[in-house]
């Protein structure tokens, strides 16, 4: 009897076990998290902000997470060809972003890799559009996901995570970008 109620047991965990796995492997495999903001200057000024990671520090959502952050820069000191790889707390992880494309007050493209707390390669960019005497800049961030990408999001909503930040970091771009001293 004790026999047949662990085995019962034993089945039922097991097909728990292979619904979850499957509703997990159902899951989109890419992801893209996209914000707007309107800014108040001219697309050249917006866009120095971004193709240059010397000048992320004023405006970047996870520079202030960690003060200690370590930060290393590479390459040209702007557009195709810079890098920037950092190393810091739980809240910032390690990583790395090479501007990948950069056509002056149009676009910059970034390849992006993660490597501490998770390894995830990613591509992200920002489009610059004039717009009266602004410029809309729309920030992308695509990936994709492996299956515990996919079970993650399942618990995690990857574009409310990501897309808060992103909204915070336009805030901050369009502060430092309508600043007179930018």
């Amino acid at each position: 009897m004790i026999k047949k109620v662990i085995l019962g047991i034993l089945g039922v965990i097991l097909l728990v076990i292979v619904v979850f796995c499957a509703i997990v492997a159902m899951q989109p495999s890419e992801y893209k998290v996209t914000r707007t903001a309107t800014i108040n200057a001219p697309p050249e000024r917006v866009f120095d902000q971004v193709n240059d990671f010397h000048k992320w520090a004023a405006w970047s959502p996870w520079e202030k997470l960690d003060p200690a952050m370590k930060k290393t820069y590479s390459g040209p000191e702007s557009g195709q060809g810079s890098s920037y790889g950092w190393a810091g707390n739980d809240q910032v992880g390690e990583g790395k972003m090479t501007i990948a494309e950069s056509h002056p007050g149009q676009h910059v493209k970034i390849d992006l890799e993660f490597i501490k707390p998770w390894q995830a390669k990613n591509n992200t960019e920002f489009i610059f559009t004039p717009e009266g005497n602004g410029t809309k800049v729309t920030w992308t961030m695509a990936g994709n996901n492996n299956f515990t990408g996919k079970a993650f999001g399942m618990l995690m909503n990857m574009d409310k995570m990501i897309g808060d930040d992103f909204d915070k970091g336009l805030a901050q771009l369009k502060a430092v970008s309508e600043s007179p001293a930018s």
